[in-house]
This record gives C-alpha cells, sequence and structure tokens, in this order.
C-alpha cells in the first residue's frame, strides 16, 4: 500500500527561522560513483594570459570612438530594429516565449542540508541525496522558498496555497538520479506579468497604439507560472573524451520563470530577461546575473504569416507556428542574438517551401546561426509523475502577507523616488540604479543629505548636482584607468564638502575637477579635507567686477575674428563655449565663474 506524505505547512513562524547549526558533509567514501568526479588538481586549468600590445591613449580612444559609432549604425540598420530594411519582416511575424532559470540567495540546497556554494572546491557541499546514493531521501528545506515567494510577489503573482514536486524524467550524466524534482503540475506561482516600458529595451514596434488613445510607451508581458525545481551538476570536458562533474551545484534551489509567448522582438526578448533579472535582485532573491552563470534563459522561438492562424498550439496560445527551443542562453546579448539568427533561419527554411521541425537547438557566442542539438521533448518523453517521497507544500496567508508588505522597494519606485528627489532624466536615474547593484544610488543619496545638512537654502539643486557628478566626474574617472568602483577611496564627506563648496560659489567648477582628480589618485590615510585644499592653494573663488568680465571677453573676440564670424554669420552657437573657455584658461585661477562668464559672451555676440 503506497503511504500518502503528511504535507508541510509553511506558517510565517516556521518559514523565518533559520537553522544556524553547521550542516552534515557526506563525502564519497568507499562507493563506485557512475560518473568520473572533480579532484581539485583536476579542477584547476592553466590559462595563458596573452599580453595586450601598447597603444597611445589617444589612438585607443579614437578608435574606441569609432566602434562605437558602428555598433550604433548596425544597430540602427538591423533587421529587428527597422522593419522597412527587411521587407520579410513584414511577412512574417515572430513569437517568442521565455523560460528563465535563476538560482536563489539560500544558505542551503533545495532537498538537503548541505551548502550551497559559488567559490568552494569541487565537491566539497555534497550531501547523499546529492549523490543519489543509494536510500537517500530528499527532505524539503522550507526555508528555500522564502526568496522564491519574494521573487513571484515582485512579478505580481498569484501564490497558490498548495503547490507539490513532481519528477522528470532524462537521462544525463549531470543528473545523479536520473529524474529532476521540479513543479510541473502545482507550481507555487501563476498568473503574474512583468510592465516594460521603452527605457527598458524593448522594441517601439511592440507596443501597440489603438486609435484615438495616446501614445503607449509600456508593454505588458504576461508570466505563466514561476516552479521551484532542483540545479544539476556541472560539466567540464576533459578533452578527448573525460567529462569531470562537481556536485556541488547538485540540488541548488532554482525557479524556473515561464513567461507567455506574447514578445514578438529580439530586442524585447533580452530586455525581458534583462527586467527579470532586476527585479530577482532587487528584492535579494537571487544575487549572482548572467554575468556570474547564476540566471540562463532558455527561448522558444516561432514564426508565422502576418494574419494566418499557423499550425501549432503553444503554452495555450493556439494559432502560432512550430516551435524550436534554443538552450541556455548566459547573456542578454546572447538571447538577443540567438532569436534574431533563429527568426531569420526560420523564415528562410519557410520561405523555401521547407517545415520546421520542432527540435533543441544551441546557441555559440559569435555565431550567425543556431545548431540543432536533438529533437524536442515533449511531456510524454519526460514521463512527469508526482514524486511519492515529498509531501505537497501549504502556504499559510500570513506569510503571503508578512512577505508583500516586507518586500524591497522594486526598481520602478527606486527610479521613480531617484527621478523626484534628484532631477535626473530617466535615463540617468536608471543608469545610477543599475551600477554596481545600487551602490552608487546609496553612495548619492547619503553625499546629498550631508550636502543639504551644509545648504539647506540650496535643496532644489542639490540632488541634480550630486547625481550628476557621481556618475559623470566619478564615473569618468574610473573609466579613464579601468578601475571598479569598490577601488573608490573618496568618501562621501569628500565629495559634499568640494560640492557644498561649489555650490556656495567658493570654488569654481573648474577647480572643483581638480580637486577630485587630487582626492582620486591620493590614498586615502593622511590627505589633506577640501578645505584645507582650497585654502592652501589660494583656491576660493576671488570674483572680478563686470567690466573685467567685459573687457576679457572682448580682448578674446578681438584676437578671434573667424570665431566670432562662425558664431554670428554662420550660426554655429556651440562654439560660444570655446569662447568661456577661453576666458577661464586666461584669467587668474578663481577669478571667472563659466556661467557669468557664458552670459557675457553672449551679450557681445548677440548685442
Amino acid at each position: 500500500m503506497l503511504l500518502q506524505p503528511r504535507p508541510v505547512a509553511l506558517s510565517l513562524r516556521q518559514a523565518c527561522l533559520y537553522n544556524a547549526c553547521r550542516p552534515r558533509l557526506s563525502r564519497f567514501v568507499g562507493a563506485q560513483p557512475r560518473y568520473q568526479c572533480f579532484s581539485k588538481s583536476a579542477y584547476r586549468l592553466d590559462v595563458a594570459k596573452a599580453a595586450d600590445a601598447a597603444v597611445p591613449l589617444r589612438k585607443q580612444l579614437k578608435e574606441e570612438a569609432k566602434q562605437r559609432k558602428k555598433s550604433a549604425k548596425a544597430a540602427a540598420n538591423s533587421a529587428h530594429g527597422n522593419k522597412r530594411l527587411n521587407p520579410l519582416l513584414e511577412k512574417w511575424e515572430l513569437t517568442v516565449g521565455i523560460e528563465v532559470h535563476a538560482e536563489l540567495n539560500t544558505a542551503h540546497k533545495l532537498f538537503s542540508t548541505a551548502r550551497t556554494s559559488v567559490n568552494a572546491e569541487p565537491n566539497e557541499h555534497v550531501a547523499r541525496f546529492d549523490a543519489a546514493l543509494p536510500g537517500a531521501q530528499p527532505a524539503f528545506q522550507k526555508a528555500t522558498l522564502i526568496p522564491a515567494l519574494r521573487a513571484a510577489l515582485a512579478m505580481n503573482c498569484d501564490i497558490q496555497p498548495r503547490s507539490s514536486f513532481d519528477r522528470k524524467h532524462y537521462f544525463y550524466q549531470d543528473q545523479p538520479n536520473g529524474y529532476q524534482i521540479t513543479q510541473y503540475y502545482e507550481p507555487f506561482a501563476r498568473n503574474g506579468s512583468l510592465i516594460l516600458t521603452l527605457e527598458d529595451g524593448i522594441d517601439p514596434n511592440d507596443i501597440a497604439e489603438p486609435k484615438g488613445s495616446a501614445q503607449n510607451t509600456s508593454l505588458t508581458i504576461g508570466i505563466k507560472q514561476i516552479q521551484m525545481e532542483q540545479d544539476t551538476a556541472k560539466t567540464a570536458l576533459q578533452p578527448p573524451s573525460t567529462y569531470l562533474l562537481d556536485f556541488n551545484r547538485v540540488s541548488h534551489p532554482l525557479i524556473e520563470i515561464i513567461t507567455l509567448p506574447q514578445i514578438h522582438s529580439p530586442a524585447t526578448a533580452a530586455a525581458t530577461v534583462r527586467k527579470i533579472q532586476s527585479l530577482l535582485k532587487s528584492v535579494d532573491s537571487c544575487v549572482a546575473g548572467m554575468e556570474m552563470g547564476g540566471l540562463r534563459a532558455d527561448v522558444n522561438v516561432s514564426v508565422r504569416q502576418r494574419g494566418s492562424t499557423g499550425d501549432n498550439e503553444y503554452s495555450g496560445v493556439t494559432g502560432l507556428g512550430t516551435r524550436t527551443e534554443i538552450k541556455n542562453l548566459s547573456s542578454f546579448k546572447a538571447v538577443e542574438d540567438a532569436v534574431t539568427a533563429e527568426r531569420d533561419r526560420q523564415i528562410k527554411v519557410l520561405e523555401a517551401g521547407g517545415v520546421i521541425e520542432g527540435e533543441t537547438r544551441g546557441w555559440t557566442i559569435g555565431s550567425t546561426e543556431t545548431t540543432r542539438l536533438r529533437s524536442k521533448e515533449g511531456e510524454v518523453d519526460y514521463r512527469y509523475m508526482p514524486d511519492p517521497d515529498l509531501p505537497p507544500v501549504l502556504i499559510s496567508i500570513d506569510l503571503i502577507n508578512h512577505l508583500r508588505e516586507t518586500l524591497p522597494e522594486l526598481p520602478e519606485s527606486t527610479i521613480s523616488r531617484t527621478l523626484d528627489d534628484f532631477g535626473l532624466s530617466t535615463k540617468d536615474a536608471k543608469t545610477l540604479f543599475s551600477l554596481d547593484d545600487g551602490e552608487r544610488l546609496e553612495y548619492c543619496a547619503e553625499t546629498i543629505d550631508l550636502v543639504q545638512q551644509q545648504l539647506p537654502a540650496q535643496d532644489a539643486k542639490i540632488g541634480k548636482l550630486v547625481a550628476n557628478w557621481v556618475l559623470h566626474e566619478i564615473g569618468g574617472l574610473l573609466a579613464s584607468d579601468g578601475r571598479e568602483w569598490p577601488d573608490l577611496t573618496i568618501t562621501t564627506e569628500e565629495l559634499a564638502s568640494l560640492l557644498a563648496n561649489l555650490l556656495s560659489k567658493q570654488i569654481t567648477a573648474r577647480v572643483g575637477k581638480q580637486i577630485l582628480q587630487q582626492l582620486y589618485e591620493e590614498d586615502a590615510g593622511d590627505r589633506m579635507s577640501v578645505d584645507a585644499r582650497i585654502d592652501e592653494g589660494n583656491l576660493r573663488l576671488r570674483p572680478i567686477s563686470r567690466d573685467e568680465y567685459v573687457e576679457l571677453a572682448q580682448s578674446i573676440m578681438d584676437e578671434n575674428p573667424e570665431m566670432v564670424s562662425a558664431v554670428r554669420d554662420k550660426g554655429q552657437k556651440g562654439k560660444t563655449m570655446w569662447f568661456v573657455g577661453q576666458m577661464v584658461r586666461r584669467a587668474e585661477e578663481g577669478t571667472v565663474e563659466a556661467e557669468k562668464a557664458k552670459e557675457i559672451i553672449e551679450e557681445l555676440l548677440f548685442p
């Protein structure tokens, strides 16, 4: 007689308790594993480092600028960006659905007490169940559900009060049990949604504009379901035919986020994955993004003639073409490039009178075409069945309400608050939010508070000034020598003191940038304060009179009649700032303000 396991009722109190005891670790001792496992010596690979050829900085900057222009032009002319450049896209419609697999931020694995690990030695954190040793049974770790629930709430999902685990059978070397435990029939979350805007990078052609309505700027992508499942082992090929297996990753908790097939361009597909990663990081569900291997995407691609009914049923949506799946994409660019390549391949096949086969395909970075891996498995092939060793999971409404009330601020709210507080453009606000996992935004906010304490009357100008200096001045210094944000030694107190002097017209912007450069280059230990630097260098602003401004500006204009003609006669008003720069350079340090110089120059040029 089959005994039904008792349900796991996850209450608020139980889920929030964390077992801090040291987990029991298992090793392979005296067993004959079916697969060859990593040894520490085999895991370390010697990688030869190629020495970069010395290139003059000016030449390097010119070459980088040229490459940026070339890339921008190619993007503007790409088929997915401009339908008019590819007539076939007027005939064929692309449809994409995405499955995102994200590693949850948890201390323990999904079905064992072994620790999750990223940088541990191979096979260091492996419990008996992870290695599929005889008699080992899964034990659901309740705490792993908490970050999964936060992710589902961030994506507006309906949390299911009852969910259960199923076995997905397939035989491969990275899955020691011969099946993967997932939630196929009863996932813990359903019916969510993502809202993407033009600033997220979606294709403008994907935004519907009903007649008579205001222009839309957002797109909603449905989330069919989110399910928990276990990760597989990490495989490394040792040529010519040896595969080494690291079981540390086996049973690491994953969530699989399945979108509805409502995406119709490669750019929007990449933007969707980028949005999902941003949400997961903002609620601390997933700390490692695609760049660290903590998030992977599978894309399902199909095409059909516009206006046709198609010939295939796909994720509950009828009338779509036969789909292919591209597995394990590990970057946003890979998502966009793979979708573009597969779309073009399918159109080419159909235009030639061929038929699209349902299959799994692969993508290699730098390729122009996807490659066939195998025929596409279906539900029958995987032989899904409820896992008899795991009880259903019952989630209390109290827990859901608690997590919803304590959910961290989502990116849209943070960006909106940044816009209001700092007075930035939407682009700059998104940039500030996304850099360094929000550390720059926190640095910016702390600096603003310090400046406001010194200059409460300047409140309206402080936010935008601080944000611009953090983004552009400090960002430019970091970019100039390839340093990262954690390398920055300029404190918020130092930047606040510098900008307070600038706002109160104690120093000029040019002096401020010079001091910032000094702070950036010096060690943090014994360096001089900002005010001491200003006083010792006699850098405080000593304004000259209006007559002196006029005299200086007029002398520069008299010496450069061709520049005056360019501005007055040829309408090249941008060259006005050239005169401003000349005035600042010729005058004694700390005597000319750029804003006042510009005002005088414009009066003289356009009387």
